[in-house]
């Protein structure tokens, strides 16, 4: 069986900014998901950082955040 590849710490801290953005806002996973766009396992995928985002996709995020994009990578340190 294939080691599972590590994720990328940049992507973890981009799905813990954005969870605790989500978590603020009082969004569940779900809501959240049909905000954006977006299937709810996959917004699971991203919070655990399991995903590396596109750059349309992180605007997505941003969006159905309400927070600019750079607010958003700052939190995440990136």
């Amino acid at each position: 069986m294939a080691k599972k590849k590590p994720h990328s710490p940049e992507a973890v801290r981009l799905g813990q900014a954005i969870r605790r953005r989500r978590e603020n806002l009082k969004l569940s996973q779900d809501v959240f998901a049909d905000v954006a766009g977006m299937h709810r396992s996959y917004v699971g995928f991203i919070e655990r950082g399991e995903q590396n985002l596109t750059l349309d996709t992180m605007t997505k995020v941003a969006g159905a955040l309400k927070v600019p994009l750079s607010t958003l990578l700052k939190e995440a340190g990136l």
